[in-house]
């Protein structure tokens, strides 16, 4: 199969994903001797260790050894931002249900289950803060710095503007529900060396975690991923505590380990998205155009800092969405809470921020009695004086009234949405509704240190060559991207280029594969091994065949040497008997970002890509059931690598940003236990809850203005964020029950309880406007 970049080459490992054969962590060969590693976990949110008795456990059959803090060569602390505030295993405190507080290690894992159970441990419970609105009671303990973003006069502005509005606006957390839950093993070699295979997406950090829990420089510990059966963001710290774990066993039993979480225990331990509590004051003037906005959006972080400063931060980037506020003051609450730390997920808080983006615009089509899309074409970004961000970063290429404009006009928007209305009015119990949002989204990471990646790139004299980089694969597509570079670069089918896992042992120093950054730092890495050694091949060919270096060219048919085609097996031989090197290591780092958080100001994103989707749905107002009945969207991936996996990528973007909006809700109980923790409990969408049209078309003739890998755009979070035209469209369809006359303030998720309780309220407005 042929076809470089910016053709839709099939994903790498697709036969082997369909045939069962590509291998995960709990696939691999094991290992003479393996012994398997079950956590114990906390029964309090928040307590006292006052005594733990583990002689049952120890005495169960087949364990060889339990794990407590004490048995830590190195560090007890796996704190992802150097926060020294999360332990391994717990000492004297638990501050969720489900911490880890031992390790059980048995000859197999059924035996390490049972005997995890047998431990007698007694507490001292400590009140335990289980919400936002309990930690704001509380006197609201932050885990990380509160960020304040601002430009121009808020308040002023609010007092000055023609009209005015005010309201709150929830939303809740999500499961990552990745298919392949966190899993590690680890093999103990000579002199002190480590071996880790993890399920990780960022191996690096992984990397250090181990070397630190073990008391060790990280030139012993070699971490190694090949695949991930799914991650989201929840393997990007999420991942440390597993492979620690197994680490550690490995090092005091001298014997290989493995450790595979259970998917009740995956998901009582480790964090989700983060669920917000969004309280926004918006003034405006009659025709819709904003004057000022000022909101304070409160995240639920878990026990400890983790990812949770970045994450609200990003939700701050993302709260004004596509829309430029003339006066704004955006303000972050990242509350302390025992409940589990809340991580990394695919948007990285925002989601979060573009969903309290939206309410702001439904509220003021609302309150003018404007179609909101209307609202949102007159406050988009746009050149001059209506072009820097909150953050001081100036809008260089807004095309979100385009992108809007055209998808309106390709799936009818207005027609729609006139038909459903005239519906709404002769449908009892079945109403249906009709949304068209935006978004903008900033591509880079905002701790400007990750935005850097490495590549190892070899050719072989036969002409094969091996691709090596420091991203992690997930099923997202991105080795068959890297692929597609060296093939377009070569000229080269793909059966002569192969990518392998991903290692720290070859690229070290790797950022996490996450804030959509995969392609871009690692295409451009790729690129950078391969022009190298691309260039010392065309020295040579021009010296050695006696033409000029621009005569050589790197085609499909082979490799052009003025007018000879020689074929590029035959070139890579022929370098080599001329002792020439074809291999090398490539770099790249993101330029012109720079952020300062204590400011509140820089250029955080090196660009930005936008999208626009149109969503349909019927909702059942005697069941709550919501149906989605159409979807459209209009993307843009600048100019695309494989446009077939980007597109699926936005598929599955969509889907999964639905059902955190519809079908996905995590409930704690009183006590702090998660009790939403299984598959029976927990709700994600299922093939019957794809909208029943859905029409996907990238942007055409958009490439990027700023200089990435072939001037694509990252497709992996801003997709995601499609799933709110679903959320407005509900709104939509439960506004006609008060005749479009009140917002209904629909909080996420909308599930049928919600649907119902937001419709009772929607009657008992109606009820009480004057007849006529």
């Amino acid at each position: 199969m042929t076809g470089g970049a910016s053709h839709s080459l099939r994903h790498e490992s697709a036969a082997m994903h369909v045939a069962g054969a590509a291998a995960y962590i709990d696939d691999m060969p094991e290992p003479k001797g393996l012994l398997h590693v079950v956590p114990g976990l906390s029964t309090r949110a928040h307590a006292r260790i006052v005594s733990m008795d583990l002689d049952a456990v120890r005495a169960a059959p087949g364990v060889v050894r339990v794990l407590t803090a004490a048995d830590i060569p190195g560090h007890n602390q796996v704190s992802p931002v150097g926060r020294n505030d999360e332990p391994l295993l717990a000492t004297d405190l638990v501050s969720y249900y489900g911490q880890p507080i031992f390790a059980v290690v048995a000859e197999t894992r059924l035996q390490a289950r049972h005997a995890a159970r047998l431990a007698r441990i007694e507490y001292e419970d400590l009140p335990a803060i289980l919400d936002i609105a309990q930690a704001r009671a509380a006197g609201g303990a932050m885990v990380w710095r509160p960020l304040t973003m601002q430009r121009g006069d808020a308040p002023s502005g609010l007092a000055a503007s023609p009209r005015r509005v005010a309201g709150r606006i929830t939303m809740g957390g999500q499961e990552h529900f990745y298919l392949e839950g966190q899993a590690a093993m680890a093999q103990p070699g000579e002199e002190g060396e480590m071996r880790v295979w993890s399920s990780t997406q960022h191996p690096t950090e992984t990397q250090h975690m181990v070397a630190h829990v073990l008391d060790r420089p990280s030139n012993l510990v070699t971490t190694e991923i090949r695949r991930m059966g799914g991650g989201f963001g929840g393997k990007e710290t999420q991942a440390n505590t597993p492979a620690c774990l197994a680490a550690l066993a490995a090092e005091l039993t001298g014997r290989a380990a493995k450790i595979r979480l259970d998917r009740d225990d995956d998901m009582m331990m480790t964090g989700k998205r983060h669920d917000f509590v969004v309280d926004y004051d918006v003034g405006f003037d009659d025709d819709g155009r904003i004057r000022a906005v000022d909101m304070v959006l409160a995240a639920r972080c878990g026990w400890s800092a983790d990812l949770s400063g970045p994450v609200t931060d990003r939700a701050l980037f993302h709260a004004d969405n596509a829309y430029y506020y003339p006066d704004v003051r955006l303000r972050s609450e990242p509350l302390k809470t025992n409940t589990q730390s809340n991580t990394a997920y695919r948007g990285f808080g925002g989601p979060q921020g573009i969903v309290a983006a939206e309410r702001v615009i439904e509220e003021i089509a609302f309150a003018t009695g404007l179609d909101p899309l209307d609202v949102r074409l007159r406050n988009v970004y746009g050149t001059g004086t209506r072009d820097l961000t909150p953050y001081h970063m100036t809008v260089e290429d807004s095309i979100s009234a385009d992108i809007m404009a055209k998808l309106a006009d390709d799936c009818a928007y207005r027609a729609r949405r006139a038909a459903l209305r005239a519906a709404n009015e002769g449908s009892p119990h079945i109403r249906r509704g009709i949304a068209l949002t935006p978004v903008k989204f900033g591509i880079s990471f905002t701790a400007t240190h990750y935005n850097q990646a490495g590549a190892l790139v070899h050719v072989y004299t036969d002409g094969s060559v091996q691709v090596n980089h420091g991203g992690t694969e997930m099923g997202q597509g991105l080795h068959t991207k890297m692929v597609q570079i060296a093939m377009r670069e070569f000229g080269l089918p793909a059966d002569r280029v192969r990518i392998t896992a991903t290692t720290t042992g070859k690229v070290p120093n790797t950022s996490a594969t996450a804030a959509s950054s995969g392609a871009d730092l690692n295409g451009m890495a790729v690129l950078d091994a391969v022009r190298r050694i691309k260039d010392r091949l065309v020295e040579f060919a021009a010296g050695h065949w006696g033409v000029d270096a621009a005569q050589v060219r790197f085609l499909p048919d082979g490799v052009h040497v003025g007018a000879t085609v020689v074929p590029f097996p035959d070139l890579t031989r022929a370098a080599y008997f001329a002792r020439v090197s074809m291999s090398s290591s490539g770099f790249y780092k993101t330029p012109k970002i720079s952020w300062n958080a204590e400011t509140g100001r820089g250029r955080p994103f090196f660009y930005f890509a936008y999208g626009a989707a149109c969503a349909e749905v019927a909702i059942d107002l005697l069941t709550g059931e919501t149906r989605i009945e159409q979807v459209d969207i209009l993307h843009d991936a600048g100019q695309s690598l494989n446009p077939a996996i980007d597109i699926g990528q936005i598929e599955g973007g969509f889907v999964q940003g639905a059902g955190w909006l519809t079908t996905e809700e995590l409930v704690w109980d009183a006590s702090g236990r998660l009790r939403t923790h299984a598959p029976s409990t927990y709700k994600i969408p299922a093939c019957s809850d794809r909208p029943r049209r859905f029409t996907v078309k990238l942007l055409d003739h958009a490439p990027n203005r700023e200089d990435t890998i072939f001037r694509s755009k990252a497709v992996g979070e801003p997709p995601f964020v499609h799933g709110v035209a679903v959320l407005h469209a509900i709104s939509d369809a439960l506004a006609s029950i008060d005749g479009y006359r009140t917002c209904p303030r629909l909080d996420a998720p909308a599930t049928p309880e919600t649907i119902l309780r937001t419709a009772e309220r929607m009657r008992g407005l109606a009820a009480t406007r004057p007849v006529g």
